[in-house]
């Protein structure tokens, strides 16, 4: 009996498909080697040792860019696998992109990285999408259990995003960043042994090429149905299935769509647009955590681990806050309370501000604290542009500058400029060798005596200080209940307010935006240039604004977008 018939019957119990258990592994799996190359990905590109001792503006260039492709892929992805190879084929060829990709990583070579991040955006496109499209496809039209189907899905893309950070935190310790990368290399190997060695029970979920055509193909490209319009396109893009933030039953669904019928399609492709300016920007702010924020972790957190871990932050949130989130919004429901979607998109977005609130006041303690010769003695410390400027300002000559930004190491690779200076044991006396001396006697060595001249400056500017790994974690919490408030309406949104002659178009609109946001995660360029308590309180404005905005449209935007 295939896995729809095992589904409900006159009288029989609907019971979750077997196949559902193969298709969590093969995410959650997948999503572990994802999660742990974004996890190590900025660190590496910036270590002077097994890295490339590259500038945070140049790794975070790169990482956005990444992000970028990341999140377009699916749609060509979706396209391919619908035309011509189907779905369970079109996952198994993205994973072994994906395993070419991690492993391409693991080698030492800056050519590497950029195959590599090639090889990864293709394996994205085909599996992602495709493996979501598989989850729904197990379902026969109209089962309540997909619902559910899609929810712990979703928790197996969080449990393999969780344990990556923390896993690659101890390989990369004991063995360096190259072992890491082959450890999500092997990642992958799971992932496809367990959707071809149970590839029976997901057989009934595939589609062969070319059964289904239609002209809005970016709709088809993500798979919506009239009862479960986005979940397939939400967990491709890593959102929370819509049961998270919609409360409206398929009798409802019907109803809202009746009413959205009443109005105009320009209003309500203007409302949509709205929504897609509200993802650029959220996106933008949220995935700061690949980059800025793992550079905050890394260097101005005071915990004994490395940036690396911080990246679990969001997943460990989102397992604790769902359910709870989505019982709060059913007791509201039951009273007849509970919010539009738009009014929970403000919401999310005011959460999203207030967190880099939060971190924008952590900076400030961090900046303000008075630094005592003990802590200069013993602390860390890194030259950057922002560095260079105060000591300018210091004055120390501007060719002493030049000579610190340009010096190199034999390998090419930058001395002082961009690197972090740590305690370490020298390899002759086997002593300790405190980051203080290292800098001043680097900077000594490409500008003779300059270095103990000016000492004090030197250390004042670049010394890296430390608060609690309480204003992180806090600052992730607000940030999660946030996301949980705004990213789930994303396609589900489109799908219901989108004209049909225009829903592939808008569909397209949303990666689109989505694809941008994630690109302007390139603010991060300034990380080195403001102070990191001006970066955090841009972001936080540029998040508080749009929230702003949306309080003030709410009213036109609910009009325009009735039973939502």
């Amino acid at each position: 009996m295939s896995a729809n018939a095992q589904t409900i019957n006159a009288g029989a119990v609907e019971k979750h498909p077997k196949g559902l258990a193969v298709l969590f592994a093969t995410e959650m799996w997948e999503r572990f080697s994802f999660y742990s190359m974004l996890a190590l990905f900025t660190l590496y590109l910036r270590d002077p040792k097994e890295g490339f001792g590259w500038t945070a503006a140049d790794a975070t260039w790169l990482y956005s860019t990444y992000l970028m492709f990341v999140y377009l892929s699916p749609l060509v992805g979706g396209f391919i696998a619908d035309r011509f190879t189907g779905y369970r084929k079109a996952v198994m060829i993205g994973g072994f992109f994906f395993m070419a990709g991690h492993a391409t990583l693991s080698i030492p070579a800056i050519w590497a990285v950029y195959l590599a991040l090639t090889f990864l955006v293709i394996g994205n496109g085909f599996f992602k999408p495709n493996v979501s499209t598989m989850v729904g496809n197990l379902y026969p039209e109209g089962s309540h259990l997909k619902d559910r189907a899609y929810n712990i899905f979703y928790m197996g893309i969080n449990v393999g995003a969780a344990l990556a950070p923390i896993v690659m935190e101890i390989v990369k310790h004991y063995f360096g960043f190259h072992a890491a990368f082959a450890v999500a290399a092997f990642g992958m190997v799971i992932s496809v042994f367990v959707l071809w060695k149970w590839k029976n029970l997901v057989m009934s979920a595939d589609r062969k090429a070319g059964a289904s055509v239609i002209d809005e193909h970016v709709i088809e490209a993500v798979e919506f149905t009239d009862d479960q319009p986005a979940d397939a396109a939400a967990v491709a893009v890593d959102a929370p299935p819509h049961e998270v933030s919609q409360q409206d039953t398929r009798s409802a669904s019907q109803k809202a769509s009746d009413l959205m019928n009443t109005v105009s399609e320009g209003k309500r492709i203007m409302a949509l647009i709205v929504v897609f300016l509200i993802v650029i920007v959220f996106w933008m702010v949220f995935h700061q955590n690949g980059s800025t924020l793992t550079y905050w972790a890394d260097d101005n957190t005071a915990w004994n681990v490395t940036g690396t871990i911080s990246n679990s932050i969001n997943a460990i949130w989102i397992l604790i806050l769902t359910f709870p989130l989505v019982a709060f919004w059913g007791f509201l429901d039951r009273r007849g309370k509970e919010p539009s979607t738009p009014t929970k998109m403000a919401f999310g977005m005011t959460l999203t501000g207030l967190s880099f609130l939060v971190l924008w006041y952590a900076a400030i303690l961090g900046e303000g604290m008075v630094k005592t010769p003990e802590m200069l003695s013993s602390g860390e410390f890194r030259v950057n542009e922002r560095v260079l400027a105060n000591l300018g300002k210091s004055g120390v000559p501007a060719e002493v500058l030049e000579k610190i930004q340009n010096a190199k190491a034999d390998d090419g690779k930058n001395l002082i400029f961009g690197v972090k200076y740590s305690k370490k044991t020298d390899e002759v006396t086997k002593t300790e060798v405190a980051a203080s001396q290292q800098l001043v006697a680097d900077i000594n060595k490409v500008a003779p005596g300059e270095g103990d001249k000016h000492k004090d400056a030197i250390l004042q500017n670049s010394y890296l200080f430390r608060v609690s790994p309480f204003w992180l974690i806090f600052a992730y919490m607000i940030v999660t209940l946030g996301e949980l408030m705004l990213s789930p309406m994303g396609l589900s949104l489109v799908s219901k307010v989108a004209p049909i002659s225009k829903r592939g178009l808008l569909m397209g609109g949303w990666f689109v935006a989505t694809a941008i946001g994630n690109k302007l995660t390139q603010i991060g360029v300034f990380w080195d240039i403001w102070l990191q308590s001006t970066f955090f309180l841009v972001l936080a404005a540029a998040a508080l604004i749009m929230a702003v905005v949306l309080f003030l449209i709410l009213k036109p935007l609910k009009r325009a977008m009735p039973g939502v």
